[in-house]
């Protein structure tokens, strides 16, 4: 299955997915580990209701507050299951940690000490019907799979269907190489079995279309003595165009993490929470003749966030939550999905 999409068009080449009058009544969701919001970007687009939001980040609150009108709770390991209200849908992106498993494995008591732990005693508490959660490219083969065979085993107990999939960002229309996990759960008396989330049809965008306009260069041009451009012409594909995929094309000093170059005509590299280099965090980019990391606006745009959010105004701090966040493209994606196939109708 193949699904057609509209797009809202701002003033750059860059585009973001809106489903119009795709409304969902009645949906009620929660907002774990909220971050900035991507995930309630994404949710309010179709009509649904956050009931409840939680992020410990005193400055990530803040950024959601202002977008939303919102102030997220505090962290969720002081916060009790019964005063989070009902909801159909939980999400939320959660860190990788390891579980101290020891000998037979006790599945929900194996999670103990972890932050997947307050998702899965809320989920055991209020059983909603659906779970979408997001998670790093390394959780499939984090401490040798024990990571996700416990939460796949977890959820499992808690009476879920489990489906989960790699996604790049680059096959949802936005120019980031960024991979990550999405797991989504269904109750077993919904009897949703077999799901197959359907491939996504965008076309290529390259950093070159989400980049500003004339933007301030102050905090993100680099300039130093010791950067070496490589004069390789960049190999095409059959189709004379060129391959989605980071173009590395120079590096600052010996080339280590944050000192790596690339082309504006390929895929740019996953934005990063942290990591040093004097591109820290974007990834450096060869402007018009100029050696750069990407401003936190483009970062936005590189999230599939839309040109109204509102950004910390502290730069180290916006580049940190963009790191963090969840591109908002793959989760409107899934929510469509879900629709079409009459998932939540309900």
């Amino acid at each position: 299955m193949t699904l057609n999409f509209c797009f809202f068009k701002v003033n750059f080449n860059y585009v973001y997915l809106n489903y119009g009058n795709e409304i969902i009544t009645n949906l009620k969701y929660i907002d774990l580990f909220a971050g900035i919001g991507g995930f309630r970007l994404a949710l309010d687009t179709f009509g649904a209701k956050c009931v409840f939001s939680s992020e410990w980040n005193k400055s990530a609150q803040k950024v959601y507050y202002e977008n939303f009108n919102d102030f997220p709770h505090g962290d969720i390991t002081l916060i009790k299951e019964e005063k989070i209200p009902k909801h159909d849908l939980l999400c939320g992106g959660f860190p990788c940690q390891a579980f101290s498993i020891s000998g037979k494995q006790k599945g929900f008591e194996d999670t103990r000490g972890t932050l997947f732990f307050e998702i899965a005693r809320i989920v055991n508490f209020h059983r909603p019907k659906f779970i979408i959660l997001e998670n790093i490219k390394n959780i499939l083969k984090h401490n040798s799979g024990k990571t996700l065979e416990t939460i796949l085993n977890t959820l499992k107990d808690l009476n879920y269907n489990v489906y989960f999939e790699l996604l790049r960002g680059s096959d949802f229309g936005v120019p980031q190489n960024r991979e990550r996990v999405f797991f989504i759960c269904f109750r077993k008396d919904l009897n949703i079995k077999n799901f197959i989330l359907s491939k996504p049809n965008f076309n290529f965008k390259s950093v070159k279309d989400i980049l500003e306009d004339n933007p301030n260069l102050d905090d993100v041009e680099i300039k130093r003595n010791d950067i070496i451009i490589n004069d390789k012409k960049i190999d095409l594909n059959l189709f004379d165009n060129y391959p989605s995929k980071p173009i590395r094309i120079g590096i600052i000093s010996k080339g280590g993490q944050g000192e790596r170059i690339y082309s504006i005509y390929g895929t740019g590299i996953t934005l990063s929470a942290f990591g040093g280099g004097s591109a820290a965090k974007t990834g450096a980019y060869l402007v018009d003749g100029k050696i750069r990391k990407l401003t936190t606006r483009e970062c936005a745009r590189m999230m599939s966030f839309p040109e109204n959010f509102k950004i910390c105004q502290n730069k180290n701090q916006a580049y940190t939550q963009f790191g963090n966040a969840v591109i908002v493209n793959i989760v409107k994606f899934i929510i469509q999905d879900l629709k079409n196939k009459n998932i939540l109708s309900f």
